[in-house]
C-alpha cells in the first residue's frame, strides 16, 4: 500500500491533487492513462447503465487506485471492472447495513 501511495505521489507531482481521490476531471484526463480495453469497458458501462458523468469520473479515480495497488502504469480492463464492482457493492442497500 505504501508503494501505491508513492506511485501516486510521483505521478501527481506538480498537480494540485495529493492523491487519485482528489483529481479534478481535467487532472484525471491528464494523469490517468487507460488501455484500449479499459476504455471500451468504461464506455460500455457508461452507455449501458445509469452511470453519470460524475460516476464515470469516480470510477476512473478508483480504477487508477486499483492500478496503483497492482503496480500498473496504465489502468487496464481488470482495474476498471474492479472499480465498477466496488461501485455496485456501494449502491446495494444491504451493503449499508
Amino acid at each position: 500500500m505504501i508503494a501505491a501511495r508513492e506511485r501516486q505521489t510521483r505521478r501527481l507531482r506538480g498537480c494540485a491533487a495529493a492523491c487519485n481521490g482528489q483529481l479534478s476531471a481535467g487532472a484525471a484526463r491528464e494523469h490517468i492513462r487507460l488501455t484500449d480495453s479499459a476504455h471500451r469497458v468504461l464506455l460500455e458501462a457508461y452507455e449501458r447503465t445509469t452511470l453519470s458523468t460524475r460516476g464515470h469520473h469516480r470510477v476512473l479515480r478508483v480504477a487508477r487506485t486499483v492500478a496503483d495497488l497492482a503496480a500498473s502504469e496504465r489502468v487496464a480492463r481488470e482495474h476498471v471492472l474492479e472499480a465498477l464492482g466496488l461501485r455496485q457493492e456501494e449502491e446495494r442497500p444491504e451493503a449499508a447495513a
